[in-house]
């Protein structure tokens, strides 16, 4: 994304870039759709869920990918530090600082100091790089053909699994977790959690590029992603990609901030309530048991008491990034009740797992930046002359990462696909608020 002060970016239209000029675009584009793709794909695409060794779904803590991504921001760090220094020096709010050395002090006093370091770094190198992808195309109409190939690319791959080699690509009553899931599609992707909420912020991609120069495959876009979305058969995310269309067109039309944050906030508040309470108040059960709905959330309930029952005997420093459900020692109190959440990985709840691993001021903290801010941010732009599709289209995917985070676990999640993308809004709603965009190279 241009920003003023680059003096590349500035250059009059018409004129011609240096050669070395040129290389450097065409890496740092390269970089972009490189990084999307390493994202979405991982090194192991199309896993065998069959294996009956497979006790963790999602995995990164292979040697070769924590080096890739250390690599990969450092890369994309040096290129935009060469021409985008103002937009870097933006990043050091008081509020990111301050969540910063809290993060410091959770790792420091987590149970599994060294686990918790080795996962942070990971999550750092991937947001650094996640920050850097909005700077890296020289203009909006670059960023958008950057977009436009990566999506356009992970779409051919994941269909032509499901064609190809439908084992692989589609969810099977012979999976060796969650057998139950059989038809649901996949693709490359390692679960249906991940796909459907991939798929659902490629929809906004799409109906985004519509209303650009690239209509046509806007169309295509969408179109392909919302038919891969209905037979994922991830209920939460298509649920939520509709409700977050319909929200957004309200929150654009509000003047007042404190409106967007009543708009925005209040229902994501009610929704914790409704689900994650239930698990620790017998009143709320009660009420969610007249609905004609799933009282057990799929079976979220007992995960929920289970990291309540954790969060309430260490409120403060949590139990450290990254720590709670691999040690064992937190499994001592588990009885027959919480059989499954012995077995969980994460809360499946954003919120909540943030409050158990880094500490209720570390959750505050978290919500402050990518929550609050973002916000303001979109509520800033809105009163300045800057691109409002793009902007709208960050607003979007920020939202339904705000809203999905009731139901999934992702934030702060390594290289989670929908971390990367949900820190791409947040940072482009972060750049277009304090600079000016260049429309073309």
């Amino acid at each position: 994304m241009a920003i003023s002060g680059s003096d590349h970016l500035l250059r009059p239209h018409g004129t011609s870039l240096p050669v070395q000029a040129s290389v450097t675009e065409a890496l740092r584009c390269a970089l972009v759709i490189g990084a999307l793709l390493l994202i979405w794909l991982t090194f192991e695409p199309f896993a065998n869920l069959r294996n009956q060794e497979l006790t963790e779904i999602v995995s990164g803590t292979l040697a070769l990918t924590y080096l890739t991504f250390g690599a990969l921001a450092l890369l994309a760090v040096s290129l935009c530090a060469s021409d985008s220094m103002p937009a870097l020096r933006s990043l050091g709010t008081r509020v990111n600082v301050a969540f910063i050395c809290w993060m410091g002090l959770n790792i420091l006093a987590s149970h599994l100091p060294g686990l918790s370091l080795q996962r942070f770094m990971l999550t750092a190198s991937v947001t650094a790089l996640a920050f850097m992808m909005p700077l890296l195309p020289a203009s909006r109409a670059q960023l958008n053909l950057c977009l436009a190939i990566a999506a356009g690319l992970l779409l051919a791959i994941c269909y032509l699994g499901i064609l190809l080699i439908p084992d692989y690509a589609i969810h099977s009553s012979r999976d060796a977790v969650e057998a139950n899931l059989n038809g649901d599609w996949r693709g490359a992707f390692s679960h249906k959690n991940i796909a459907a909420p991939v798929m659902a912020i490629l929809l906004y991609l799409g109906l985004y590029l519509i209303r650009t120069e690239l209509t046509i495959t806007g169309w295509l876009i969408a179109t392909a992603a919302a038919l891969f979305l209905l037979n994922s058969g991830g209920k939460s995310s298509s649920g939520f990609c509709i409700g977050i269309l319909l929200l957004v067109q309200v929150v654009v039309r509000l003047r007042s901030f404190w409106a967007k944050c009543v708009l925005c906030f209040i229902p994501v508040l009610l929704m914790n309530v409704l689900t994650v309470g239930s698990a620790a108040s017998p009143a709320i059960a009660g009420l969610i048991a007249t609905l004609p709905i799933d009282t057990s959330f799929t079976g979220r309930t007992g995960i929920w008491e289970f990291a309540l029952t954790g969060f309430a005997a260490r409120p403060i420093l949590g139990y450290g990034y990254g720590a709670f459900w691999q040690n064992p020692a937190n499994q001592t109190s588990i009885g027959s009740a919480f059989e499954w959440a012995q077995d969980a990985s994460h809360s499946h709840n954003g919120y909540l797992e943030l409050a158990l691993t880094i500490g209720l001021p570390g959750l505050l903290l978290a919500l402050a930046v990518l929550l609050y801010v973002p916000l303001r941010n979109f509520h800033r732009i809105q009163h300045s002359a800057q691109d409002q599709p793009l902007a709208h289209f960050f607003l979007t995917v920020w939202l339904f990462g705000v809203y999905l985070s009731t139901m999934e676990t992702f934030l702060l999640d390594k290289q989670n696909p929908i971390w990367f993308l949900f820190v791409i809004a947040v940072a482009g709603l972060h750049y277009l608020s304090r600079f000016r965009l260049r429309q073309r190279s």
